[in-house]
């Protein structure tokens, strides 16, 4: 079956769409077998960005907005898969749209007077089935919540299937607006895996360009390569509750938006950035990214890999746009190498760094078209697996 995955992110800078060939296992208890056909990225418009950050960071927000935004959306959606398959030559026969999240907790808090979880990711799947004439799988998260799970990450399934190794243990970290790690013991089985969010990737980063530079994003880390670390900021943030907290756990802008970005600049021009030296925040945000990811991997992953795996070699296997960032990469590849952990590129294991979250919901798309759990309870904290995803049908 060819399925298109579609993908846009808490960095809410566009669409990427996955084409894939998906087949059955070859054996009973196998694995699907995933085949990427072409990847194409798709930037939202300038318009449609501005609105879904200011959904996704705004205190009140008339319900008009929303629901014209959750329509404008699966047009946007539809186009791009439009464009996949002309770009491509294939008829998609299938859709699985991630969508846009504006609002994602994880955890229970009360709400109403019931403790009460909450994800909602936007783009009307009506509008895409009906333009396409194609079936799509959608809202995807909610139903891991419902089983007790924290609804993310829902990466690792992909993560197992794709990327697993007999004789290497495998960390796989996606640098999107938030990172999200996967560890993968060599020779584990489903229930051996470990993934949960690591704290901000681009968001924070981002968020600083676009205030002191106005610039979407830091260019290669070129900014960041000017500045001067603030150590004391990147020390006190990791003492905040989220890095210390055992997973499962997962966060977003809820955590690390708008309100987080103000308190660190701040926190930045007190402890010595003044306000002619912008180059330092962003430097010290870029810290703050690899320093929460290298703290993840010391504090959680290394004793479970070291524990299910112990003589297997270690790599780092890194994608998403974060990948882009020279001076990012380099400060992982500069924590990890004392370790003996070697840092590769998604690319080197056949996959685009940008493609590689569509890929997983096309593959989560084809695990509920055939009635197949696609969460992972180890990952998200669920009680049980369960079919991911809501069936729009053209």
């Amino acid at each position: 079956m060819v399925v298109a995955g579609v993908m846009s992110g808490t960095s809410a800078d566009g669409v990427d769409v996955a084409v894939c060939r998906i087949s059955p296992p070859l054996h009973a208890g196998g694995t699907p077998r995933i085949k990427l056909l072409g990847h194409l990225g798709v930037a939202y418009p300038k318009a449609v960005r501005a609105a879904v950050l200011c959904a996704m960071d705004a205190d009140a927000i008339p319900v008009a907005e929303l629901a014209r935004l959750n329509w404008r959306l699966g047009e946007v959606y539809a186009d791009a898969v439009a464009k996949a398959q002309e770009k491509f030559g294939v008829k998609v026969k299938l859709v699985g749209c991630h969508g846009q999240t504006v609002y994602h907790q994880g955890a229970s808090e009360n709400y109403l007077g019931k403790a009460t979880r909450a994800t909602w990711q936007m783009g009307e799947a009506a509008v895409i089935a009906e333009r396409l004439k194609i079936p799509v799988v959608s809202d995807f998260r909610p139903a891991d919540l419902a089983a007790g799970g924290q609804g993310a990450p829902l990466v690792p399934m992909l993560d197992y299937c794709m990327f697993r190794s007999a004789k290497v243990s495998r960390v796989l970290l996606n640098l999107g607006g938030i990172g999200n790690v996967t560890a993968v013991p060599a020779e584990a089985g489903v229930g051996g895996l470990m993934a949960f969010d690591t704290g901000p990737g681009n968001m924070v980063i981002d968020a600083c360009m676009k205030r002191l530079y106005e610039r979407e994003f830091d260019r290669g880390g070129a900014v960041a390569r000017t500045g001067l670390v603030l150590r004391d900021v990147v020390e006190m943030i990791l003492k905040e509750p989220y890095f210390s907290a055992l997973p499962p756990k997962s966060c977003g802008r809820e955590q690390f938006g708008e309100t987080f970005v103000s308190r660190f600049i701040a926190m930045c021009r007190k402890a010595g950035g003044s306000e002619d030296r912008d180059e330092d925040v962003v430097a010290t945000a870029t810290a703050l990214t690899s320093a929460s990811i290298l703290k993840a991997y010391q504090k959680f992953v290394w004793a479970h890999v070291g524990q299910a795996a112990p003589l297997s070699p270690v790599e780092f296997v890194v994608a998403g746009g974060g990948t882009k960032n020279a001076s990012l990469i380099g400060l992982l590849t500069e924590g990890l190498e004392p370790m003996g952990v070697k840092v590769r590129l998604m690319e080197e294991l056949g996959v685009p760094s940008q493609a590689k979250e569509g890929v997983a919901f096309a593959l989560l798309a084809w695990l509920s078209w055939h009635e197949l759990p696609g969460n992972i309870p180890a990952a998200t904290g669920a009680k049980r697996e369960v079919i991911l995803g809501k069936v729009t049908r053209a």
